[in-house]
């Protein structure tokens, strides 16, 4: 009873927080780009605009940018679905470990990119492909940080979520390292520890569970969930914090390292919030899925997104995406930002 009452004010707190629509007012064609201007009280509303970064940025220098990109993101998914999670996985470990500065994508002995932890990273190719586009009609005027901010959020809303305005005008690092990708979040941390590591990016404790809920698509590589199977805690039995029944699927699933598995098994191609509900049900692939509804600080969000209409979740990630996006950037400010004419490359390393 006690948990029901916490979901119910939750709901009334999500609700009164909650932003005007994103999801189509704001869509390609509907204000995004080529459609009417938008109404007020839209998305540009609510956009941390402190750091030099604007919502019109390219409508002068390079008007075509966005078009292009979405075109290019259209063309390389229909032929691939799987790069649609997959662009919003690299825009995550990018984000998560000096700033949304394209550090990730450069491609160098020592870069984030040549990082063991960074193996499973898929999208480079796509980004290079929109950045020599670019080129074309606009030289030098559009960084990569821009181009992957931009595809990551056309990716989410061709799978069926929101859509978003994204402010622009990021400059790309020069440096990558690959001893910082362990700042990344990995899914084998406790909530404390993210919860560190999310407000070190200034974010809060609904970011935290409101992003996690891009599980809800993609899929998690066998090697990093193979502990909960399999002698868990040397118990010789699996995780208890996973349903037996669905611990026996894993297993098949998962019988190598090598293999994958949809994070949410029961609809891994839509873009809803079935990931919370498969949470409450025990049903959480990462350690850190499964966290998020144990933990007493979590667990009411967890709940009052799987209970609540699916259209919370969907406005309340276009919010934390915003967020997000605007971690650790690089503007003309910053005398170490560039815009490389390659991604893979900084201008002053060409190598």
């Amino acid at each position: 009873m006690k948990s029901a009452v916490v979901s119910i004010v939750v709901l009334l707190v999500i609700f009164v927080a909650w932003p005007v629509s994103a999801s189509y007012k704001d869509s390609p064609g509907a204000g995004g780009y080529g459609g009417e201007e938008e109404e007020e009280g839209d998305t540009r509303s609510w956009f941390p605009l402190d750091n030099l970064l604007s919502l019109s940025y390219y409508d002068k220098i390079c008007p075509s940018f966005e078009k292009i990109v979405d075109t290019k993101v259209r063309a390389w998914t229909k032929t691939d679905p799987s790069l649609g999670p997959a662009l919003l996985r690299l825009l995550f470990h990018d984000c998560g470990v000096t700033g949304c500065d394209a550090s990730v994508l450069l491609d160098h002995e020592g870069s984030e990119r040549r990082s063991p932890a960074s193996k499973t990273l898929r999208g480079f190719e796509l980004i290079e492909d929109i950045k020599s586009e670019l080129e074309k009609s606009c030289p030098g005027l559009v960084s990569c940080a821009d181009i992957l901010t931009a595809a990551s959020r056309d990716a989410t809303y061709q799978l069926g979520g929101p859509y978003w305005s994204n402010a622009y005008g990021r400059r790309d690092s020069t440096n990558s390292y690959a001893r910082d990708v362990e700042k990344v979040p990995s899914g084998r941390r406790d909530i404390t520890g993210l919860l560190e590591t999310f407000q070190s990016y200034g974010l809060n404790i609904l970011d935290l569970v409101v992003l996690s809920g891009a599980h809800t698509i993609g899929k998690a590589n066998c090697g990093t969930i193979q502990s909960r199977l399999y002698n868990f805690n040397a118990t010789g039995g699996s995780d208890p914090s996973i349903d037996p029944k669905f611990a026996d699927y894993l297993r098949r699933k998962c019988r190598w390292a090598s293999e994958t598995v949809y994070l949410d098994v029961v609809t891994p191609i839509a873009f809803d919030n079935q990931y919370y509900i498969n949470l409450q049900k025990k049903m959480g692939v990462l350690t850190t899925d499964s966290e998020l509804v144990k933990d007493p600080r979590t667990a009411p969000l967890v709940a009052a997104f799987a209970e609540g209409p699916p259209q919370m979740f969907r406005q309340q990630f276009a919010v934390s995406m915003a967020k997000l996006v605007n971690v650790g950037i690089l503007t003309g400010e910053d005398r170490v930002g560039e815009i490389r004419k390659v991604c893979s490359k900084s201008n002053s390393r060409p190598e």
